[in-house]
C-alpha cells in the first residue's frame, strides 16, 4: 500500500504534488536542491550548474486565469501577464495557504533513485540524498514524483558549426543570459526562434549596435493580446474552438488563422514565414518582435552555418563580420541523471512515457515524471492534473492499461506528431491542451459533464463551453471538488478586468442617431443613386439587408462579450 511519496523538486509542479498527496492522505517528502521554492521561476543573478535559470525581464506568456492552480485563483489585482517575480510571489501564497513548506527539505539533492530488490512485489524505491553538509542519507519510499524539470541541461551544439574554435567573439547559451547589459553597443547574433530566442533578441536589440536573429525554419508570431485587448489564451483556448478545430478541415483552419496573422504583419515580408502551417506547431508568443524588425533594429537571418574569425556565415552564403557575441537559444537536454538508466530506452536515449507521465516498463506504476511535455497552453493546470492522476494510480484508484497497450498508444501518438515535429525528442513531448486535460480528468473522475451542466446549470454551461477553459472547470465535481469553483468561473472576467481599473474613465454616451438609421439611410441613398426607376424593390432589399445586419451584430455581441 502506497503511503510515503518522494517529491523531487519544489517548483510549481512540486508544490502541486505535495498538496495533492496531502489531500489524498499520503505522506509527501519533498527534496529541493536550492534554498527556496519556485524552481524555474526563482531568478538568480548568476547561473547555477544543473539548475534552471531565467532572465531578469522574463514575463509569462500565459495569462493569470489560465495558468493558476485549479482551487487557488490568483489575486484579482495581479496583472494578466505578470513578471516572473510576481509569479514567484503567487507560489509563495499558494505554499503558505496550504501549509506546504513543512514537507520540504531544502538544500537537499537527490543523488539516485533505484528500485528496491523486491520492487516487483512492493513497488518501493531506494532514494539517496545529499544534504547541505555533504552527508548522504538513504530512505525508502512507496512512490516517486519527479518534478525537477527539463530546463537544467542546456544544449549548446558548438561542435556542429565549423570555425567556432577560432571565433574571436563570445558564444554562450541562453541559460547563462540574464540581461542585455553586456551587449550594449555590440553586434550580436541570436540563434533559435523559440520563445526565449524571440524575447532575448528583442531585448538585446534595444541596446546593441545591431542584432541578428538566425532561424532554421522561421515561426508564426502571435502577441499576447487578442481582440478587444483581451489575453490571447482566454479567447483562443475554449471548448468551442477545440470542437471547431476537430470538425473543420485543417487546411481551412490554417488558412483562416494565417490570414488573420498576416493581416497584422506579413510574415513573408518580415522574413518570419516558416515552412509549417500555423496550427501544426506551437507559435512564437512575442509582442515586440515584428516592431523591432520594422525599425531595423533586428534583422532576420537564415540558419547559422559556421564561424569565420570575427564573423559568422549563414546557410544562404551571406556573412556578417565583426560579431561580438552569439547567443544560442537551442533548447535543453531533458536528462534525469538520478533515475535508473533502464528507463531511458527511447530511440534517442530519452524517457519513454505513457501519456508523457508513466514509464510503461515498470512492473509497478509507482514513478511519475511530471511536466515533461510541450503544449499550446499553460503548463501549471496540466501538471496539477498529472499529479491528481498519478496519485490515483499510486493508490490503485485508477489503473493503467497493460504494457503492450501503453506502448501501442505511445507509438501511435509518436507517428501522429511526426507529421508536425520531425525531431524525435520533440515528438514525444507534444500534447493537445484540452484533450489531454480531459483525458486525465476522466481518469481522475473530474471531467465536466457538459450535457448535465446544460440541463441543470445553463448559465455555467455557457461560460464553460464558449468561454476560456480555465482550470476551475476541473474542481466542479468528483474527487477534490472545490466549493468555490463555480463562483471562480463566473467571476473570472471580473478578475481579468481588475488590474485595468486604475483610472476613472467617462461613461459612453448613447449616440443621438441610431446606428440602424445610419445603415438604413446609407442603403437608401445608394439605392437612389443606382436606380431611380426601381426604387421600391431596392428599398425592400435594403430593409431585408438591415434585418440581417441586426441579427448578425446581435449574435456577434452575445458570443464575444466577456461578461
Amino acid at each position: 500500500m502506497v503511503r510515503r511519496v518522494a517529491v523531487v523538486g519544489a517548483g510549481s509542479s512540486g508544490l502541486a504534488c505535495i498538496k495533492i498527496c496531502v489531500e489524498e492522505g499520503l505522506e509527501p517528502v519533498c527534496f529541493e536542491s536550492s534554498d527556496d521554492i519556485g524552481g524555474l521561476w526563482k531568478f538568480k543573478e548568476s547561473p547555477e550548474p544543473e539548475r534552471s535559470g531565467i532572465y531578469r525581464s522574463l514575463v509569462v506568456n500565459t495569462s493569470k486565469e489560465m495558468m493558476c492552480y485549479s482551487d487557488f485563483p490568483m489575486p484579482a489585482d495581479y496583472p494578466n501577464y505578470m513578471h516572473n517575480s510576481q509569479l514567484l510571489q503567487y507560489y509563495r501564497l499558494y505554499a503558505d495557504h496550504f501549509d506546504l513548506l513543512r514537507y520540504i527539505h531544502f538544500q537537499t539533492t537527490v543523488k539516485s533513485v533505484a528500485q528496491r530488490p523486491d520492487f516487483s512485489l512492493s513497488g518501493q524505491w531506494d532514494i539517496v540524498t545529499i544534504n547541505k553538509d555533504g552527508e548522504e542519507e538513504r530512505n525508502v519510499f512507496d512512490a516517486v514524483m519527479v518534478c525537477s524539470g527539463h530546463y537544467t541541461h542546456p544544449s549548446l551544439p558548438l561542435s556542429g558549426f565549423p570555425g567556432y574554435e577560432t571565433f574571436s567573439g563570445r558564444c554562450f547559451h541562453s541559460w547563462e543570459y540574464k540581461d542585455a547589459d553586456a551587449c550594449r553597443g555590440k553586434r550580436v547574433v541570436v540563434v533559435g526562434i523559440g520563445n526565449s530566442g524571440g524575447d532575448i533578441a528583442v531585448e538585446i536589440s534595444r541596446s546593441a549596435k545591431k542584432t541578428f536573429l538566425s532561424t532554421r525554419e522561421g515561426a508564426w508570431v502571435i502577441g499576447r493580446m487578442s481582440s478587444n485587448g483581451l489575453p490571447l489564451d482566454m479567447t483562443a483556448i475554449t471548448r468551442l474552438n477545440n470542437m471547431l478545430t476537430l470538425l473543420l478541415p485543417n487546411t481551412l483552419v490554417n488558412w483562416a488563422a494565417e490570414r488573420a496573422l498576416n493581416y497584422k504583419y506579413d510574415h513573408r515580408l518580415y522574413g518570419l514565414k516558416p515552412k509549417h502551417r500555423l496550427m501544426d506547431r506551437r507559435p512564437l508568443i512575442n509582442d515586440d518582435l515584428p516592431g523591432r524588425i520594422l525599425q531595423g533594429a533586428l534583422v532576420m537571418k537564415t540558419n547559422l552555418k559556421g564561424f569565420k574569425d570575427s564573423g559568422v556565415e549563414f546557410e544562404d552564403g551571406r556573412v556578417e563580420e565583426n560579431i561580438d557575441a552569439v547567443v544560442f537559444c537551442t533548447g535543453y537536454n531533458g536528462t534525469f541523471p538520478f533515475l535508473p538508466s533502464v528507463l531511458t530506452d527511447g530511440p534517442q536515449r530519452e524517457l519513454t512515457l505513457y501519456k508523457t507521465l508513466f514509464p510503461p516498463s515498470l512492473v509497478r506504476p509507482t514513478l511519475a515524471i511530471m511536466g515533461l511535455f510541450q503544449t499550446k497552453g499553460p503548463i501549471t493546470p496540466i501538471v496539477e492534473m498529472q499529479a491528481r492522476w498519478a496519485v490515483k494510480v499510486f493508490t490503485g484508484s485508477s489503473c493503467l492499461p497493460p504494457k503492450e497497450k501503453m506502448l501501442e498508444v505511445i507509438e501511435s501518438e509518436r507517428k501522429r506528431n511526426m507529421k508536425s515535429y520531425p525531431c524525435p525528442r520533440t515528438v514525444a513531448l507534444q500534447v493537445e491542451y484540452i484533450p489531454y486535460l480531459d483525458f486525465m480528468a476522466k481518469e481522475v473522475g473530474v471531467r465536466p459533464n457538459l450535457l448535465t451542466l446544460l440541463l441543470t446549470d445553463p448559465v455555467l454551461w455557457v461560460r464553460i463551453f464558449f468561454g476560456p477553459c480555465t482550470p476551475y472547470q476541473y474542481r466542479l465535481t468528483g474527487p477534490g471538488q472545490w466549493a468555490g469553483a463555480r463562483q471562480a468561473i463566473l467571476t473570472q472576467w471580473e478578475r481579468l478586468a481588475q488590474p485595468f481599473r486604475t483610472r476613472a474613465v467617462p461613461e459612453s454616451r448613447p449616440s443621438a442617431i441610431s446606428p440602424w438609421a445610419l445603415v438604413l439611410g446609407g442603403t437608401v441613398a445608394m439605392a437612389f443613386v443606382l436606380s431611380k426607376t426601381e426604387i421600391t424593390p431596392v428599398l425592400s432589399g435594403a430593409a431585408q439587408f438591415l434585418d440581417r445586419c441586426k441579427m448578425f451584430l446581435k449574435d456577434s455581441w452575445f458570443t464575444l462579450t466577456p461578461n
